[in-house]
């Protein structure tokens, strides 16, 4: 991907002004064809209210505009260019706006980076000569963007100009699935503040938009649509700003193998999908894995967001006047790991009071069918003290239940559910917007909703250590100039991570078989077993090659060991490390890696038979470095609660004493810009806290280590 253009030092939002919220507006390549693209965006921009130059070689009339042969020739001022011309002469384009005073430029052509080098370089034209010019671009290879509140529709599809002005942004890699959203929310009757397709996006991309909707006060929401991050560190430091003041939604495509398609898309891989997850969660967005998905948790949080509060401390409850709906809602939520919790014995009786005496009342609190007493049922129940949120669904009996009489004292912490005649439908969400009441029309996307209010929250309440601090927030260097120096053998990484208050077996580093014989009978033998392993920080997989022999106890067991590592091939010199055999214990993974988008990550995942249970905590945990004590603690807490109650027979698991492990990987990758990868495995889960059976340090190699810091 080209490198981007560099707006200035002090940019703010309004330096996206002349592209977002233009007062003159010049499409070049307008035709008056009905079948060319440069005809289509002039439909789009037709209802534009300041003024619209159609820019053709030919001359002559479109949509009733007198068209100039070229920029030059503008009659006033034009704040942006949409660019609907060939890729070849898009840097002469851009050349002759600047000389035209305008200031931003939207490239809809594809045919750069996206489509292999001689695009590349075309791009690279491209961004030179908005570079020179001081001209702002969006694209190339996008279909615009879309601003019904300041009725700005520079977007290939004339009937995006009727889309509904309202308070939830939308960034989109690809200007499609922007369209598709901005749709998807119209139908839920939610209106659009402002859509953007970034293509290319080798100027304005995601960290500007973000910038741009934090300090929006138009926008409640945004949403984002990702299929692969270029600049990871610019991504999460936006996310964290705009997150802080308002939520954000992501949908990160990639789950199965689409990468080149993705890259024929719109330039850029997908990349890891499982990392760029957890970052954009950590970053405080809350992701959903599709455009469904996002259109129902946008509908919730543009209205409705709950404090801070970690997952585990969020009480959703679910009242509903069919138990059906009820059930799915409430399964749905239990899936996501939202807490529906039983209400309190007080509660419970003045519900008896209030409802008929053969509906289940705990949480789910079904009401039979709505009645005059629902609305003192919801006030009840969402005055409960471990009720943070409200989840309501009672179809459309006219007559029966009015909506906002029953919901109008909960307003800001309640979301709505009904099925019925679209037209009832329609007037109830007209209603219940007023008061700031989402409104859906399924039980599954009222769940969603629900399950996005507890994440956003969730995400809030973990306080990250920021690049360039220490875990406890002590001042240390933006990029580390400390370095490992040289490969470390598993005694030298053990070492290592000891001094970060780690714990090992006791051990002894050999350098030949008389000396080993000596450690084995040091180490306790034949009463406490030994393991002996191969020695050599060029082996990294020691078992694959014959390298590690457990359960030695006598000398003979010993001998044995080594011969089967004197003949392992491709060690000059042979080492042998001689260790305490741990005790049984769950097993663990904990390790770390510098990402080539994302930087410094550290991973926590289960290891040996951990990895059968399967479900919510069985996959790796992914967490951008450097680690808060917070963070590492909010890691900790996602291993399934099986095992950090004690797995088969296991011992719990010391939180603390693992959260310390994860911080000192945290360390060792944020403080030595030389190490690539760091790999414990196993850290097993014994009775006085995880122990590090293997330690690995993988470093970069030195001429590559001298180009990255030169």
């Amino acid at each position: 991907m080209s490198a981007p253009v560099h707006a200035p030092a002090n940019a703010t939002r309004h330096d996206l002004d002349a592209l977002l919220r233009p007062r003159g507006i010049a499409v070049v390549g307008a035709s008056a064809s009905p079948d060319k693209a440069g005809h289509a965006m002039m439909q789009a921009l037709d209802g534009f209210a300041g003024e619209l130059y159609p820019v053709n070689p030919r001359g002559g009339t479109i949509l009733g505009r007198t068209a100039v042969t070229s920029l030059g020739e503008l009659p006033g001022p034009a704040d942006l260019a949409v660019l609907v011309v060939p890729p070849q002469v898009v840097p002469g384009a851009i050349e002759e706006a600047a000389a035209a005073g305008v200031r931003a430029a939207v490239v809809c052509a594809g045919g750069f980076a996206e489509s292999g080098p001689e695009g590349r370089a075309l791009q690279e034209r491209t961004v030179e000569a908005a570079r020179r010019g001081g001209v702002r671009l969006l694209g190339p290879n996008t279909s615009g963007f879309m601003n019904p509140v300041d009725g700005v529709f520079a977007n290939f599809m004339p009937a995006a100009a009727a889309l509904r002005p309202g308070t939830v942004g939308i960034v989109a890699q690809s200007g499609g699935i922007n369209l598709a959203i901005a749709f998807l929310l119209e139908r839920a009757g939610i209106g659009l503040r402002l859509g953007v397709g970034l293509g290319n996006a080798v100027d304005v991309g995601f960290a500007s938009m973000l910038d741009f909707f934090a300090d929006d006060e138009a926008t409640t929401a945004v949403g984002l649509h990702v299929e692969g991050v270029a600049d990871g560190g610019a991504l999460v430091a936006a996310l964290r700003r705009v997150t802080a003041r308002k939520p954000v939604v992501a949908f990160k495509v990639g789950r199965s193998d689409v990468g080149d398609f993705a890259k024929s898309h719109t330039g850029s891989l997908t990349g890891s999908y499982a990392l760029t997850r957890a970052a954009l969660a950590q970053a405080g967005a809350v992701v959903v894995d599709g455009l469904d998905e996002l259109a129902a948790a946008l509908q919730a949080l543009r209205s409705v967001r709950l404090p801070a509060a970690p997952r585990s401390a969020t009480g959703v409850a679910v009242l509903t006047g069919q138990a059906g709906p009820g059930l799915v809602i409430a399964d749905t939520l239990g899936a996501r790991g939202v807490r529906v919790p039983e209400l309190a014995p007080a509660t419970l009786d003045r519900l008896g009071d209030l409802l008929p005496p053969l509906t289940y009342q705990r949480n789910p609190v079904d009401t039979g069918r709505p009645s005059e007493t629902f609305p003192d049922v919801l006030r009840l129940v969402a005055a409960e003290p471990g009720i943070d949120a409200v989840g309501v669904y009672a179809l459309d009996e006219p007559g029966v239940l009015d909506p906002v009489a029953a919901v109008e004292g909960a307003a800001g912490r309640v979301l709505y559910a009904t099925g019925g005649p679209a037209a009832a439908i329609e007037r109830h969400r007209e209603r219940l917007d007023r008061i700031g009441v989402p409104l859906y029309s399924s039980p599954g996307d009222l769940a969603t909703g629900l399950a996005a209010l507890v994440s956003d929250a969730a995400a809030r309440a973990v306080v990250d250590a920021l690049p360039g601090t220490a875990p406890h927030g002590t001042a240390t260097p933006g990029t580390s100039t400390q370095t490992i120096g040289r490969d470390l053998d598993e005694d030298e990484a053990k070492t290592l991570f000891e001094a970060h208050g780690l714990r090992t077996m006791r051990r002894r580093a050999v350098a030949d078989r008389a000396a080993a014989h000596e450690a084995l009978d040091e180490l306790g033998a034949p009463e406490s077993p030994v393991v002996v392993k191969v020695l050599d920080a060029a082996v990294l997989h020691k078992s694959d090659v014959g390298g590690v022999h457990v359960g030695v106890r006598s000398h003979a067991d010993l001998d044995a060991a080594l011969d089967a590592i004197d003949r392992i091939d491709g060690t000059p010199q042979r080492r042998y490390l001689l260790e305490e055999q741990a005790p049984q214990g769950t097993e663990l993974i904990v390790g770390g890696i510098r990402d080539a988008v994302f930087g410094p990550v550290v991973l926590l995942g289960l290891g040996g038979v951990g990895v059968e249970l399967g479900g919510p905590g069985s996959e790796p945990a992914l967490r951008l470095a450097p680690l808060s004590a917070e963070r590492a603690a909010e890691m900790v807490d996602t291993l399934p609660a099986a095992v950090l109650d004690g797995f088969r027979g296991a011992p719990p698991v010391d939180r603390a004493a693992l959260a310390t492990t994860l911080l000192a990987v945290s360390d060792v990758l944020t403080q030595h810009h030389d190490v690539t990868e760091i790999d414990l495995n196993p850290v097993r889960v014994t009775a006085r806290g995880p122990v590090v059976l293997d330690a690995v340090v993988v470093r970069t190699p030195e001429e590559e280590n001298h180009d990255q810091h030169a």
